[in-house]
């Protein structure tokens, strides 16, 4: 085993959201050490807590294992560069995204990122400049329903910054963490690494000018929702929610953390999905499934706008399965759905 092995092998390793190598980003440090099976190097990262630092070091891992010797014995030493203190953000620093439009839900399963998908491309195809950022850590869905599995995000160089290039589909940018974990993978971070993880999605991408940046929160109350918070200047936010007095409870929690005097986020208005169920043998007959207007009685109730209810509707699943999102297909029942939403959202 020789230390250009080594190197070697390093250069089929990645640093997540670039196109170079760990050699070509200069993150190996000159002291390799090699004993009989035991090989020692330190790896220079570019901050504490990097979120994407596990699956770096185990990929470093791997490679030499594969490509050198699969009875080494690695052992990786970590070091970090300090960067000079970036000026303090001002509050004003996104003039380019005109609003900001959180989407979240009190629980999952109510179609959240259905939602959220369908409204951006419906948007984009009004003419607007949309982005929507999946930053739903724990279950990104958004790869899958805008047809962009295989994508694996590059850096662009803007203004001698290297940035994550979001992908394009439909008219829609978008970022996910789905991006960065291999499919079927868990991701099993604590709050911090999450948070640090949507930090890096939102002021280290090349997102441009924008008319709505949506976000497909993740269901629920935590860390992220005070990041976004934190990060940007809401415009509002939208709550999903079905009919179901489960989900009612909790959508009114989640309607509460917006107006909470520490966050003071506009709740621009509820959706109720999964409304009810039309048979496609029988058009006029509606099946109340998960209970009658549930969301409009709590929108009622909170004082904020209805902006809409969806019924369950195969075809917006199937759609949304096939990466090709209902709200494509114009003249479409279902689409016109989508399409009040926007108009409401708008007003």
């Amino acid at each position: 085993m020789f230390a250009q092995q080594i190197i070697d092998a390093l250069r089929t390793v990645r640093y997540p959201g670039t196109n170079k190598n760990i050699i070509e980003s200069g993150m190996l440090e000159d002291d390799i050490r090699i004993s009989g099976f035991a090989v020692s190097f330190s790896l220079i990262l570019p901050k504490e807590n990097d979120p994407f630092r596990k699956s770096l070091l185990r990929a470093a891992e791997t490679a030499i294992k594969t490509y050198v010797d699969p009875n080494a014995e690695v052992t990786i030493h970590e070091k970090y560069v300090r960067a000079a203190s970036p000026a303090k953000k001002d509050p004003d620093a996104t003039p380019s995204w005109k609003h900001i439009i959180a989407i979240s839900s009190g629980k999952g399963g109510v179609g959240k990122s259905t939602v959220a998908c369908n409204l951006a491309v419906t948007l984009a195809q009004m003419g607007f400049r949309v982005g929507l950022l999946d930053a739903d850590i724990h279950g990104p869905s958004q790869p899958k329903m805008l047809d962009l599995e295989n994508y694996r995000p590059m850096a662009v160089n803007v203004n001698g910054r290297d940035l994550i290039q979001p992908a394009e589909a439909y008219g829609v940018k978008m970022l996910s963490i789905g991006f960065f974990v291999n499919e079927g993978q868990a991701v099993v971070w604590r709050g911090g690494m999450a948070s640090n993880a949507i930090k890096q999605l939102i002021d280290d991408a090349d997102w441009g000018e924008l008319d709505f940046f949506l976000i497909d929160l993740p269901p629920g109350t935590s860390d992220i929702h005070l990041t976004i918070v934190q990060e940007l200047h809401l415009t509002g936010a939208v709550i999903v929610t079905t009919p179901q007095p489960v989900a009612l409870a909790d959508a009114r929690k989640g309607v509460d953390m917006f107006r909470n005097d520490k966050i003071d986020v506009p709740v621009l208005g509820i959706v109720e999905n999964m409304a009810w169920f039309t048979p496609a043998e029988l058009p006029e007959n509606r099946y109340y499934i998960f209970g009658r207007d549930g969301g409009k009685t709590l929108a009622e109730e909170m004082n904020v706008p209805l902006l809409g209810q969806i019924p369950l509707v195969q075809s917006i699943r199937e759609s949304g399965d096939n990466g090709q999102p209902i709200a494509l297909q114009q003249g479409h029942p279902a689409a016109a759905f989508y399409t009040k939403i926007a108009e409401q959202l708008l007003k």
